[in-house]
């Protein structure tokens, strides 16, 4: 499952799979992370804001 979204590659080695990050999966994660984090913390904060006039 990990492969197949991109954020580990395998190898093989001998009658072993070799597994490790894929850097560029990781960082295509961490970029959505945080642009949801981003929306998420910035609807908090305006329903935050709109609590306070009441």
């Amino acid at each position: 499952m990990l492969k197949s979204a991109g954020l580990v590659r395998d190898r093989a080695a001998g009658t072993r799979r070799v597994y490790q990050l894929d850097m560029g999966g990781i960082e295509a994660l961490r970029a959505d992370l945080d642009q949801f984090w981003a929306k998420a913390l910035g609807n908090f904060k305006q329903m935050a804001d709109q609590g306070e006039g009441k």
